[in-house]
Formats: structure tokens, sequence, C-alpha cells
């Protein structure tokens, strides 16, 4: 008779606790704004990709909605399809995340840089429309877009200087990353050039283990039918 116990069964991992329904990886900046701030919450959630050939997807991609709906987050009840909203409800949940800046000031100006990027940069958004997969090294970009991105600019070496970087509000990364994330990315789109300052912190979002794992993801998804030259036409 051997006396050696039997093996226990290998825990099961625990099955998602959330959705998060989101649009193109290449496409939807927002989509990966509220990836970003569910990891950063410590949400465990699955992914599901609504078609871009839905109706109500395919005007969002094109900039023809009236309201975005993606990405959409369920969680115990609560929908929200709000990027802001998403933020404020999964930092009231989790409180120890720490996806918000522990400082009084420091959080203050989060949400106000998160607000302004949720809220403004119109023309940055229908100028340099965002394409991960894309590469244009000859890019022009006009005035209003380089307002924009000039605005940008002096928000990331204002934080960076008062809080030390290397991300905006000092050693971890919090919720107004998040939402400058996709600027990073369409600077690489567009060749946009960035001071010293601002290359740093760009690398440092380029980094982002959970904006790797996007990246990476978005590069294996199917394009959707949506032409080169709707695209052009609406941006």
């Amino acid at each position: 008779m051997s006396g050696a116990r039997p093996r226990k069964p290998a825990a099961t991992p625990p099955a998602p606790a959330a959705i998060l329904r989101i649009s193109s990886r290449n496409y939807s900046s927002w989509s990966l704004r509220g990836f970003l701030i569910a990891r950063l919450a410590g949400l465990n959630f699955r992914t599901i990709t609504v078609s871009a050939d839905d109706p109500s997807t395919r005007a969002e991609l094109l900039n023809n909605a009236s309201s975005i709906l993606l990405p959409c987050l369920e969680h115990e009840g609560a929908e929200l399809w709000d990027t802001i909203a998403i933020a404020e409800y999964l930092n009231e949940r989790f409180p120890d995340s720490r996806m918000m800046p522990e400082d009084r000031i420091a959080r203050a100006r989060c949400r106000a840089i998160s607000g302004e990027m949720h809220a403004g940069f119109h023309a940055l958004r229908s100028s340099l429309p965002f394409n991960l997969r894309a590469t244009i090294p000859n890019f022009t970009v006009w005035s209003a877009a380089r307002g924009d991105l000039e605005r940008i600019f002096t928000l990331w070496r204002d934080c960076l200087a008062e809080w030390g970087g290397p991300w905006l509000f000092g050693a971890r990364p919090s919720v107004a990353d998040a939402m400058y994330a996709p600027v990073v990315l369409r600077a690489r789109t567009y060749n946009v050039a960035l001071d010293e300052t601002c290359e740093a912190y760009a690398r440092t979002i380029e980094a982002w283990p959970d904006l790797r794992e996007w990246i990476d993801a978005a590069t294996q998804e199917p394009e959707p039918r949506i032409t080169e030259l709707e695209l052009d036409a609406e941006f």
C-alpha cells in the first residue's frame, strides 16, 4: 500500500468578474483607454470585441456617432459606457488600486487633465485619427491640431516636472497616463517630433506591459470592412 498522498486538483482560475466591451483595437483610442483603466484597477475582466459591422460601432470608428458607447464596462450590475465614469467607478470600487494619485493636489490635477482629454482636443482627433498599424512619415500637422499637441505636451512637461516622472504623477501609472497613452501612439503613427522630456515620457508609455499587450492583440485583429477611402473622407 502506497503512503503517497493523492494530488490535489489544480486550482481553477476565478472566472472574470466583469466584461469590457470594446470596438477595434487598431482604430479605437477610447477602447484602449478603457482597457488600461480597468487594468490599473486590478479588475478581473474579459474583453468582448463588438464587430465593426455593427452600425453603432461603425459610426464610432468613422467619427459619426453622436455619443461614444464603447468601451462599455459591465460589473456587479453596473453598466458604464463613458471612460471617465468607468475610471471614477473603479477608483471608488477598488480604492486600494492607487489608480489615482494619493496626494490631494496631484489627484485633483489628475482629474483635471483627464477631463481635458475627455472633453477636448477635437482637432487632434479629427486630423490625426487613431491607427496603430499605420506609419505616415511626412504627415503635415495643421495649426489647429498643432495647437492641441502643444497644449498636451505642456501638460506632460508640467506634470513630469512637478511630480518627478517617469509617469505623469510619479513612480506609478495613473488614470491620466491611460487617458494620454493614445496620444503617444498617434505621435508615432504621424511621426510627430517630441522634445527630450516628452520623448522620455513616450518611451515610458510604450514600455507599459498592458499597452504592449493591447498592441500585440491589435496586430492580430482582422481588418474591419471600412475602406481607407471612408476613413479619409471622415477624418
